[in-house]
């Protein structure tokens, strides 16, 4: 129960990191939608400087040229465009800056166990770290892998799944980069699963379960074999399908599962 404290303080700790790490992603790849307000600015040019809403329809009303169709564009690709259409009889060399002063196009549904579950809108690049913190965090039950359905871009009618392990993207946060979330993502953070160790352990209890667990490591949580331990006689009570079967002399390696009971007897001898 100790290490899954700590690993949901660190885990806290590293919220707030990431959040400002990914905060500083520059907004030059994110692709404008309805309802966000954009900031534009030519230099040397303010009578020029315009904060207009992207339509319904994926337009913006810009001075001198009108009605501008900016619909599946990313930031740096408006600028362009605009740039472009100001050159064409306007002005000469024109630098245009375009930056989101309100994201409001893309959401996501964040689920499950975490303390503010709902539909938040994208602020830009947001990764799942920071939905995470901005749906108030982890409850204490939470388990350690959170599932991601994805609008399959190939095949409409089919969801992808994705699997992300949090004490994995807490160890390697360094070395890897944060789950982006995307328009339209639902992320659900299931409870996390129990599993027993009982008998010839040094602390026989209820434990959470991590990905990964095998025989041998719910041991080792459990505080490992006592000296009276038979160790080569581990039993493991499993329900399938609502009926009990017990494995005897289970091999450490096996893989715990949720509610699964390990059982380590008293050596006779």
């Amino acid at each position: 129960m100790m290490k899954h404290l700590v690993f949901m303080s660190s885990l806290l700790f590293t919220l707030f990191l990431s959040c400002l790490t990914f905060a500083v992603v520059e907004q030059l790849d994110y692709r404008v939608g309805e309802g966000d307000v954009l900031k534009v600015m030519v230099y040397d040019n303010p009578d020029l400087d315009t904060t207009a809403r992207v339509s319904g329809k994926g337009t913006i009303l810009f001075p001198l040229i009108g009605e501008l169709d900016i619909e599946g564009l990313t930031v740096s690709q408006v600028s362009a465009k605009i740039a472009r259409k100001l050159s064409e009889g306007y002005i000469l060399y024109p630098q245009v800056s375009v930056f989101v002063e309100e994201f409001r196009s893309k959401r996501a549904i964040i689920m499950g166990e975490v303390r503010a579950p709902g539909l938040y809108e994208l602020s830009g690049a947001t990764s799942l770290m920071e939905l995470i913190s901005k749906a108030g965090g982890l409850t204490a039950d939470a388990g350690s892998e959170v599932n991601i359905k994805r609008k399959n871009p190939d095949n409409p009618g089919q969801d992808d799944l994705i699997a992300v392990d949090l004490k994995t993207l807490l160890e390697e946060q360094e070395t890897s980069p944060n789950v982006p979330i995307k328009d339209g993502d639902r992320v659900f953070v299931p409870r996390a699963g129990v599993f027993y160790v009982t008998g010839q352990v040094n602390r026989p209890d209820a434990y959470k379960l991590e990905m990964g667990t095998s025989v041998i490591k719910a041991i080792t949580m459990a505080g490992g074999f006592t000296e009276l331990a038979a160790q080569k006689r581990v039993r493991l009570i499993r329900k399938v399908d609502g009926v009990e079967t017990v494995m005897e002399k289970v091999p450490m390696h096996t893989a715990v599962m949720p509610e699964d009971v390990i059982v380590v007897p008293e050596s006779f001898f």
